[in-house]
């Protein structure tokens, strides 16, 4: 049940402590400056403790972020192979931080110095070193978040997720690099001429649908129905079911590539070993070189699906349903691309039906 203390400081003001005992549970206290809040509060945790809902319970103290990370490691991450690598080196950071706090303890102040420290801190890339951007920082926190979710919902080792509490770093727009078209000749004449015959399909395949690396690589010809040019992505990123289109050549090239492989391949580009996707590393950062084209990586050639389909008037919505993407959010970085196109083909039509007409101003 619930008790509320009156205390009085020496500067004559007031406070109202509250206790909240019931059998089974540790004791709840807090401290309030107005009778109404405490008696709220009494009431709110006094029925929470009653149904079993209150967090600061033994669980919340005796379990630590270390156990909830290890135990997530092992129940829920080892069911999202997609991204697991990244979202391991993530807990990893946060274990070696905070890993050791009781999650009771594990309050948003906390979440935010390490937001902060996260944020001022900088990784290796190669040789040179860089600074964490806003959006690396907000997947660091979207991990630890998740387990904390999974804490409070599955677990019922907290009542609440701190990660609520805490804001997020301002992420950058976005990258938006796509080929010109002298580009895009460059670099499919260093693809045809790449030791790997792998490589000008999966280009070709990636400019023509907008799709990933990892989606390509591990593409099976199980997934693909040439006659009809659709395949089906049964995993992806963001976990949705996803059908695409293959069209012109990108179809041709794998309708040809079919008739040459054998018949039992598992895989539409199999590796060095026929049991395992390809890996185009290498030959991709030489086409790049020989193509002379800068900074331009892999994914970018999503970015260039999705440029060239702004420029032959698709809509944000159509974008994003080609792209897999679930919001338009992400697809917002291609609305200037589009409305740039748009006033080129205005200017030039009316370049051309008024050509030689007398553009002077009439006087009145």
């Amino acid at each position: 049940m619930a008790n509320i203390e009156t205390r009085k400081s020496q500067d004559g003001s007031v406070a109202y402590r509250v206790k909240v005992r019931r059998k089974g549970t540790a004791t709840q206290t807090k401290t309030f400056s107005r009778l109404t809040d405490a008696k709220k509060w009494s009431t709110q945790v006094d029925g929470a403790v009653l149904e079993g809902r209150h967090f600061p319970s033994a669980a919340a103290k005796r379990h630590t972020v270390g156990d909830a990370i290890k135990r997530y490691r092992g129940e829920v991450l080892c069911d999202k192979p997609k991204n697991a690598r990244n979202t391991k080196g993530h807990l990893d950071w946060w274990d070696k931080r905070i890993g050791k706090l009781a999650l009771a303890e594990a309050k948003p102040l906390v979440i935010i110095q390490c937001r902060d420290e996260l944020h001022a801190g900088s990784y290796k890339s190669g040789k040179t070193t860089k600074r964490r951007s806003g959006a690396t920082v907000i997947r660091y926190m979207a991990a630890l978040s998740h387990v904390m979710t999974i804490a409070m919902k599955e677990w019922q080792w907290i009542d609440d997720n701190p990660f609520r509490k805490v804001s997020k770093p301002r992420a950058a727009s976005g990258r938006a690099r796509f080929l010109s078209e002298t580009e895009r000749t460059a670099l499919l004449a260093a693809c045809r001429a790449s030791s790997s015959k792998s490589l000008l399909p999966i280009v070709v395949l990636a400019i023509s649908t907008g799709m990933r690396l990892n989606e390509i690589q591990t593409l099976r010809w199980c997934q693909l129905d040439l006659t009809r040019g659709w395949l089906i992505l049964d995993e992806t990123k963001n976990g949705d079911r996803r059908g695409v289109k293959v069209a012109g050549y990108a179809r041709d090239l794998l309708i040809e590539r079919r008739a040459q492989s054998d018949a039992i391949a598992i895989y539409v580009f199999p590796g060095i070993d026929a049991a395992k996707p390809i890996e185009i590393k290498k030959a991709w950062g030489t086409a790049i070189r020989k193509a002379e084209i800068t900074d331009f990586r892999f994914h970018d050639l999503r970015h260039t699906a999705a440029s060239y389909l702004a420029m032959n008037g698709a809509s944000p919505m159509e974008i994003a349903s080609v792209l897999g993407h679930r919001t338009l959010q992400m697809v917002k970085r291609y609305a200037h691309i589009a409305n740039e196109h748009t006033a080129k083909v205005v200017t030039s039509m009316n370049a051309k039906i008024f050509e030689g007409e007398n553009h002077a101003t009439n006087s009145y």
